[in-house]
């Protein structure tokens, strides 16, 4: 099933939720939503399952148009972030609801609801637990019997609102893979709303990422991560050092620091930020050249292989964040209050007005 929303807007009163959004998602991709609270990812979720009317705008289903449809008829399936589980029922009852409340011409037979059930109990890992009450159920139990529920209609688009928001870490990780296994199997077309750049990045075959209301950026995992457009991307994604300066003759200039960036097309004298990732910084004990920084390290903190670093400039005593390999670590024989030298690798350069796009 083919997605395609065309313009769409929608205000709640004063505030513009979603404005002249324009999205095609594929049949059978895994699109992640992501953005912070307020950016209109659920709105759009919402909008696409048919429980919110666009103020304008078209969606299509497989070059259908069914911006008029209602819910019921669109066939979507629609996971909640909390579950929404029947608290009265059991796993095996809650799966089976929406084939048994289907029109009497539409319903299965009791023993084809029952195979159903049972064949999707396989799929989430749940058959001893069809008995059960959702009160009886973990927080990752529970979101898998409400993702059979969903599955149990075979629905044409599965729709997910932060669906392992209210797991904690590990479940969750759990869950992604899951989830991803899931998909792979049932190739349904998906869209999936979260604010965890780690689970987009993950989990998604392609993330559009939203901010006021507005799409800033659609690509692969790896394209909005390496080549992101916009300063609101880069930081979005993930940790960033700023390198402020101005341009002139291919260089980014602030005091003695100097960056050599000849690919970038700017004009002298302009204001400019190089984006460059903690991962990026290259971090010597001896002076490399103008491109390198002096630096205090304040605090070091190693995570298995990877050692995360806090050091604050010296030149303008502003902070500044690396990872490194332990192995490195070790090499240089880092300590806190040591001086070093920080030097950017890979870097993006934005200018004060990319931050108004």
């Amino acid at each position: 099933m083919s997605i395609v929303i065309k313009q769409v807007s929608k205000s709640f009163g004063t505030f513009q939720a979603l404005e002249d959004i324009n999205l095609e998602i594929q049949t059978g991709e895994l699109v992640a939503l992501l953005g912070p609270s307020g950016s209109g990812k659920t709105s759009l979720l919402r909008i696409i399952a048919g429980l919110e009317a666009a103020d304008q705008g078209i969606i299509y289903f497989d070059q259908e148009n069914i911006t008029s449809v209602t819910a019921k008829e669109r066939k979507v399936g629609f996971v909640f972030q909390h579950y929404a589980l029947f608290r009265h029922m059991t796993v095996f009852d809650n799966i089976a609801y929406g084939l048994k409340v289907r029109p009497r011409k539409e319903r299965p037979s009791k023993k084809e609801i029952e195979n159903k059930v049972h064949e999707l109990l396989g799929l989430v890992k749940l058959e001893a637990l069809a008995n059960r009450y959702p009160a009886q159920l973990s927080g990752g139990q529970r979101q898998r019997v409400a993702l059979a529920r969903a599955l149990a209609v075979e629905p044409k688009v599965l729709l997910l609102d932060e669906p392992f928001g209210a797991l904690d870490a590990k479940v969750r990780k759990e869950l992604r893979r899951w989830l991803r296994r899931l998909h792979d199997e049932f190739q349904i077309s998906s869209i999936f709303v979260t604010h965890d750049q780690e689970e987009a990045l993950d989990v998604a075959d392609k993330i559009v990422v939203m901010n006021q209301g507005k799409i800033e950026q659609i690509g692969t995992p790896n394209e909005v991560y390496e080549n992101p457009q916009s300063p609101f991307v880069y930081d979005f994604l993930g940790s960033v050092n700023l390198f402020k300066g101005r341009f002139n003759n291919g260089k980014l200039k602030q005091g003695d620091f100097v960056l050599d960036i000849p690919e970038w097309s700017g004009t002298n004298n302009q204001e400019a930020v190089a984006y460059v990732r903690p991962h990026d910084i290259n971090i010597s004990k001896e002076n490399e050249g103008e491109e390198a920084v002096q630096s205090t390290i304040t605090h070091l903190h190693m995570i298995g292989p990877v050692v995360q670093i806090e050091l604050v400039r010296s030149d303008n005593k502003e902070y500044l964040e690396a990872e490194i390999s332990k192995e490195q670590y070790v090499k240089l024989a880092l300590r806190v209050g040591e001086e070093v030298f920080v030097r950017p690798r890979q870097l993006k350069v934005f200018t004060p007005q990319d931050y108004m796009i």
